[in-house]
C-alpha cells in the first residue's frame, strides 16, 4: 500500500471510498469520500480496491486525476442485480475465494477504477457474494436462502416494532385485536411486563434501548410516574392503583378455602360453642352502638346501668376545653362517687368464640395484623362473612361479647371494675349524628347517653389532671366515591369524644388489671415527651397552632409486653382492647385475659414478644399503604381544584432553610407542607395555592403567601 491508493473503509454511515494520503507506520492518513474528509486509521481497517498507477502522482481527491470518480460514474459502473445473479450462476462449483478484480471481469467490460470501486460498494449491499478480508466468496444456495429468511424475519420484526410504537404513541386503550400476531403478542407482552415493573418501582435501572426508543416515540419519559400515566392511557393501569399494595396480603384477597371456612363458621355461629354456658346474660341492658353510617364491622357497644340507689338530677353539661391538666368543674346534680352510683358497660366483640388460635383464619388475620383503611373503604382482617356477620355487635341480635363494667369515683378515677364474657343484644345502632342529638336533647326515656356523656367527661378531666393532652380538632381526609375524590371533615363532636373516652377507659382498666396480676399483654406506651414550656404554649393561639407545637414534641408510641406509662393519655398502663375484629393485637389481649380467667396458661412475656414482632412488619406496612393511599387521593383532589386558593394558618416551620412550613388548610381541616418564602410566625394567615400537582408522579407542591384580608388573608 502506498500514498494515492484507492481503498475502502467502513464508517458508521456505511462503506466509503478513500484515498491514502500518507503512511505512518501501522496507520494511514486518509481523504475520505468525495468531500476528502481527513481521517487517520490503522492499516488493518483499510480494504485495497485499486493501487495508484505506476509513475502517476497521488491525486488530491477522488474526483481528481488519476481516479476521476464521481457519483454519476459510480452509478453508471454499478452492476445490475441480473448481472450479479448471472455471475453467481457462472461461479457455481467454484469454492475458492476470488479477487475483487476477478469478479469485476465477469461483471464489467473492463476493470477500471470506477468498476472496481462500484463493485466494492455493491458487495456490501447484496446477497449473492460475501466480502471478507479483501476477497470475494460465493454464497451457497442454502446460505442464500437462510440469509433471505433472516432478512424477511428482520423486516417483520421491524414492522411489528413500528406497529407497537404506533400503538404506544396513540396512547389509546389497547385491545387484543391490535396485537398483530402470536409473536407480536409475546414481544409486546414482554415490553408491557417491563413497563409494569417500572411503574411499580421494581426495576432499578433504566429500560433497554428498544423500549426506551418506544417510550420516546410515545412522548413518555422513563420515570415511574410518566410510565404509570402511559399505561393508564393504554387501559393497562388503574390510575388509582397503589404500587405499595401490589403483592401484599391485602391485595391477594382471601383464598377460596378461607372463605369457605368463614362461611361455615358463620352458618354454625348459632350453635353452642365451648364457654357459651358460662357467659353472663346482659341482654336486658339498654345497649347501643355508635359508629359512622357506613361502618360494617361493629366491635364495641355501650350501656349504662344504675347501681343500687343512685340518682341523677340536673341537665347534661359540657366540660370546657383544655389542652392539659385542669381541675374538673362541678357537674351539678351528678354524684357517682359512691358504690351506689352508675356503672358504665363497655362491650367488645368476641371473635375468639368462633376462630381458634392457630387456625387458618387466625393465621391469615395474624399475617394482616389489622384491617387496612383506604380512601375507597376498608380491607378487612377477617372475611366479611364473619367480620360483618356473627363477629359484629348487630342491632337486635344476641351477640357474644367481652363486657367490662366500670364504676367511677366523683373525681373520675376508677372505683371498681368487672370483666366477663357475656351475651348482649344491642337495642339501637346509632350514627354519631344520632348520638349527638340524643346527648343534647336527652329526651325521656332516652337519657342514658346524656348521663354517660357527663360521666365520661368527668373521666376525661381526671386524665387531664394526670397530665394527658387534649388535642381534639377537626380532621379532614379524602374519600373515594365512584372513582372521584370527596372531602370529608370529621368534627370532634360530643358523641365522638364520648366513644373515644369509653375506649380509652376500657384500655386503662385492662392495662391496670394486667399490671396488677403480672399478665403479659400488648401494652401501648409512650415515653415522656419534651413539650414546649408553659409560657411558650400560652403565647400561641389555642387550637391547631398550639396543637402543632405539642405534637412536635411527642414521642413515638411503643408496644411492649410490660406495662409502661402512656404520656399523652395520662395513664400508667394502657392496652388497646376494643377492636378485635380489626386489630389482631386486641384479639391477642382477649385470649390472654381468657386464659387467665380460665386458670389456664397464658403466653409468657417472651412468647408474646415473638408474636408481637410478627405483627410489627404488617402493621408498619399497612400504615405506609394507608398514608400513600391518602396522599394519592389528596393529589387527585387538588388536581380537580388546582385553580383555587385556600385559606391557610401557619403552624410551624418544617425546614426553614428551604422555606418549607406546616400549614393548616382550614377548609380542608388538613395540616400540609407548604413552601412559604416570607417570614411568618405561628398563627399568621396565608393564601395557599397549588404550584404543581401530578397524582401519577406522586407530586404535590403548595405555595403560600400572606394575604390582605382578615388575619392577613386575601379572598380564597
Amino acid at each position: 500500500m502506498q500514498s494515492g491508493d484507492l481503498v475502502g473503509v467502513q464508517t458508521r454511515s456505511g462503506p466509503r471510498l478513500a484515498l491514502v494520503a500518507e503512511l505512518h507506520g501501522s496507520k494511514a492518513s486518509l481523504l475520505v469520500g468525495f468531500e476528502a474528509k481527513p481521517e487517520r486509521l490503522p492499516l488493518r481497517d483499510l480494504e485495497p480496491i485499486c493501487p495508484l498507477p505506476s509513475g502517476l502522482p497521488p491525486g488530491a481527491s477522488l474526483g481528481a486525476s488519476p481516479w476521476q470518480l464521481s457519483a454519476a460514474v459510480l452509478v453508471a459502473a454499478t452492476p445490475s442485480r441480473q448481472d450479479l445473479a448471472a455471475a453467481w450462476l457462472l461461479l457455481e462449483g467454484e469454492d475458492g475465494p476470488l479477487a475483487l478484480s476477478a469478479l469485476v471481469e465477469l461483471l464489467a467490460p473492463a476493470t477500471t477504477p470506477g468498476a472496481l470501486a462500484a463493485c466494492w460498494l455493491l458487495l456490501h449491499h447484496q446477497d449473492f457474494f460475501r466480502w471478507r478480508q479483501g476477497q470475494v466468496q460465493r454464497r451457497s444456495l442454502e446460505d442464500l436462502r437462510q440469509l433471505r429468511r433472516d432478512r424477511r424475519k428482520a423486516a417483520l420484526r421491524e414492522s411489528r416494532r413500528q406497529h407497537w410504537q404506533d400503538l404506544l404513541a396513540a396512547r389509546q386503550p389497547l385491545s387484543p385485536a391490535q396485537l398483530a400476531s402470536a409473536q407480536a403478542q409475546a414481544d409486546q407482552r414482554a415490553d408491557l411486563e417491563a413497563l409494569q415493573a417500572l411503574a411499580r418501582g421494581e426495576e432499578q435501572g433504566p429500560p433497554g434501548p428498544e423500549l426506551r426508543q418506544a417510550l420516546h416515540v410515545a412522548g413518555c419519559g422513563s420515570s415511574s410516574g410518566e410510565i404509570r400515566r402511559l399505561l393508564s392511557d393504554l387501559g393497562l393501569w388503574d390510575a388509582h392503583r397503589l404500587p405499595s399494595l401490589a403483592g401484599t396480603t391485602w391485595s391477594e384477597g382471601f383464598s377460596e378455602a378461607l372463605l369457605a371456612e368463614a362461611a361455615e363458621l358463620a352458618a354454625r355461629s348459632g350453635e353452642t360453642w365451648p364457654g357459651d354456658g358460662e357467659r353472663v346474660d346482659l341482654t336486658g341492658l339498654k345497649t347501643v352502638t355508635i359508629d359512622d353510617a357506613d361502618t360494617r364491622e361493629i366491635d364495641d357497644a355501650l350501656s349504662l346501668e344504675p347501681w343500687a340507689s343512685g340518682e341523677l338530677t340536673g341537665a347534661p353539661g359540657q366540660v370546657a376545653e383544655a389542652e392539659r391538666g385542669s381541675e374538673s368543674p362541678e357537674l351539678a346534680g351528678l354524684d357517682p362517687s359512691s358504690p351506689d352510683g352508675w356503672r358504665i358497660w363497655i362491650h367488645v366483640a368476641d371473635p375468639g368464640r368462633l376462630v381458634a388460635a392457630g387456625s387458618p383464619l387466625d393465621q391469615e388475620a395474624l399475617r394482616r395484623a389489622s384491617s387496612l383503611y383506604l380512601a375507597g373503604g376498608s380491607v378487612p382482617m377477617f372475611p366479611p362473612a364473619l367480620s360483618e356477620g356473627p363477629f359484629s355487635l348487630r342491632q337486635g341480635q344476641r351477640c357474644a361479647a367481652w363486657s367490662l363494667a366500670v364504676q367511677l369515683d366523683g373525681d373520675g378515677s376508677v372505683v371498681s371494675h368487672e370483666l366477663l364474657r357475656s351475651w348482649i343484644r344491642p337495642l339501637y345502632r346509632l350514627t354519631y349524628d344520632d348520638a349527638d342529638e340524643l346527648i343534647e336533647l336527652a329526651p325521656p326515656p332516652d337519657t342514658e347517653l346524656a348521663v354517660l356523656d357527663r360521666l365520661l367527661q368527668r373521666r376525661r378531666h381526671w386524665r387531664l389532671g394526670q397530665g394527658a393532652l387534649q388535642l381534639d380538632q377537626s380532621e379532614g381526609r379524602i374519600r373515594e366515591q365512584d372513582g372521584r375524590p370527596e372531602l370529608e371533615v370529621v368534627e370532634p363532636s360530643t358523641s365522638r369524644l364520648l366513644v373515644a373516652e369509653a375506649m380509652i377507659l376500657a384500655g386503662a382498666v385492662v392495662g391496670k388489671l394486667g399490671a396488677e396480676t403480672g399478665l403479659a399483654l400488648p401494652y401501648r406506651s409512650q415515653p415522656d415527651c419534651s413539650l414546649p414550656p408553659e409560657q411558650e404554649l400560652l403565647a400561641l393561639p389555642p387550637g391547631p397552632v398550639r396543637h402543632a407545637a405539642l405534637r412536635k414534641g411527642l414521642s413515638r408510641g411503643l408496644t411492649t409486653v410490660q406495662p409502661s406509662p402512656h404520656f399523652s393519655l395520662g395513664l400508667a398502663a394502657y392496652v388497646q382492647i376494643t377492636s378485635p375484629i380489626r386489630r389482631y393485637g386486641d384479639l391477642i389481649a382477649q385470649r390472654q385475659l381468657a386464659a387467665q380467667a380460665a386458670a389456664e396458661s397464658p403466653l409468657a412475656a417472651d412468647e408474646l414478644s415473638v408474636l408481637l414482632e410478627q405483627l410489627d412488619h404488617a402493621l408498619r406496612q399497612g400504615i405506609q399503604i394507608s398514608r400513600e393511599d391518602q396522599r394519592h387521593w389528596q393529589q387527585v383532589w387538588f388536581e380537580a381544584h388546582q385553580q383555587e386558593s385556600f385559606e391557610g394558618l401557619f403552624l410551624r416551620w418544617l425546614k426553614p432553610q428551604d422555606g418549607l412550613a406546616l400549614v393548616r388548610l382550614e377548609s380542608l381541616a388538613m395540616d400540609l407542607p407548604v413552601v412559604v418564602r416570607e417570614t411568618c410566625e405561628p398563627g399568621e394567615g396565608l393564601v395557599v395555592k397549588v404550584r404543581e400537582v401530578d397524582a401519577f408522579a406522586d407530586l404535590l407542591r403548595l405555595t403560600g403567601q400572606r394575604g390582605t384580608g382578615p388575619r392577613g388573608l386575601g379572598p380564597a
